[in-house]
């Protein structure tokens, strides 16, 4: 019995000296839900970037492990993904891709004083509600709207549609970009929400058809938009498409087809393929090699950048102590070299300088940055 209870000891210690060695980095994902493809990206990524780091050697000479939790895509789950994460001791947490999803999980983060990188939520006021805690490697939706109505403009359009979902994300660029349009000499002819999640938006469609508009500027997620390009072709429709930096997934043209995305423009940060950085270069490489395929949208690469920039925060200070990391985050983390380009946050935690590009669905389904 001795014999037993002393190697019951040993284990115990070794496990609680395993623990103590290693540093824990949350992931919060959408792994189920209508966002899935976005979080199975993720997970891939994070969990890459991970590998290499422990082949190298670790962080402070400790072994980062990965700890995911599935926020389904949903307020309420993340919310519950958020407290358990919180007491998993985990330095930091990646994610997540939606803006209401975030807003969900990210006073919960700040009062247990843990570092959280959004990748996906670009939602104003995110980062306005002065959280220490709070970074994202995402643009934010003031500058994309800014680009969306100089693209409106540039193209000609007097009379612009405007839909959003009424969520955190959607509903915020769609309201810049209305204010940003009053100054310009379009006239904006429709203004209105769909609800996100339902399979015929006929009826909408119908309605802002009868506006008449020269251009629909959708601000919702691509499996709305997915579904709106191909019902309003169905219809008979061609007036021009232009969404936001949230439609950019490959998945809207396996929704759509690609006849009726055909011609579809977006907003968007380069897709991964556009990316012309040498750690993007390499980063790609990597990816394909290991999973035989490039990542979907570059919302995923994001999530990279997060990760990457909480290690190099480690490396840099020699600590895991969330002040300290916030500090040199916020301060002193200055153009590093991204997956999507040079990284830096300002004093709100958003990320410094303009990412965003036009983009054009061939026949082929393909995103083709436009010049």
């Amino acid at each position: 019995m001795k014999r037993v209870l002393f190697l019951a000891l040993c284990f115990s210690l070794t496990a609680s000296i395993a623990a103590a060695a290693t540093i824990k980095i949350g992931l919060m994902c959408p792994l189920t839900g209508s966002w899935a493809s976005e979080g199975q990206d993720m997970k891939q990524i994070v969990e890459l970037l991970a590998d290499e780091v422990n082949a190298k050697g670790g962080l402070l000479g400790n072994k980062v492990q990965i700890i995911t939790e599935d926020d389904a895509g949903d307020p309420r789950t993340a919310a519950l993904a958020a407290q358990r994460l919180s007491t998993r001791g985990i330095v930091a947490v990646i994610g997540t891709y939606g803006s209401s999803i975030t807003e969900a999980s990210q006073n919960i983060y700040d009062e247990e004083e843990i570092i959280q990188i959004a990748n996906g939520s670009t939602a104003i006021r995110l980062s306005e509600k002065g959280l220490n805690y709070f970074f994202r490697s995402c643009p934010r939706d003031d500058e994309q709207g800014k680009v969306a109505v100089k693209t409106l403009m540039s193209m000609g359009f007097k009379k612009v549609a405007i839909l959003h979902d009424n969520t955190t994300y959607a509903k915020g660029l769609a309201d810049e970009a209305k204010a940003l349009l009053k100054n310009e000499t379009a006239e904006i002819v429709f203004y209105e929400a769909l609800t996100a999640g339902e399979r015929d938006y006929s009826a909408i469609l119908t309605k802002m058809k009868a506006s008449a508009p020269d251009a629909v500027l959708f601000t919702g997620y691509y499996p709305e938009a997915g579904l709106l390009l191909r019902q309003k072709m169905e219809m008979g429709w061609n007036v021009p498409f232009i969404g936001g930096d949230a439609t950019n997934n490959p998945d809207l043209v396996k929704i759509a087809g690609k006849e009726a995305a055909k011609g579809f423009f977006f907003l968007s940060p380069p897709v991964p393929q556009d990316l012309d950085t040498p750690e993007a270069s390499s980063f790609l490489a990597a990816y394909t090699k290991k999973y035989n395929e490039v990542p979907g949208s570059v919302w995923a690469v994001l999530s990279g950048d997060g990760f990457n920039a909480i290690a190099a925060a480690i490396k840099a200070t020699g600590s895991t102590d969330s002040k300290v990391l916030a500090n040199y985050l916020h301060k002193e983390l200055k153009d590093m070299p991204g997956l999507t380009g040079k990284l830096s946050f300002n004093e709100k935690g958003d990320r410094v300088g303009d990412l965003y590009r036009l983009y054009k669905v061939d026949a082929d389904g393909h995103f083709v940055l436009q010049p």
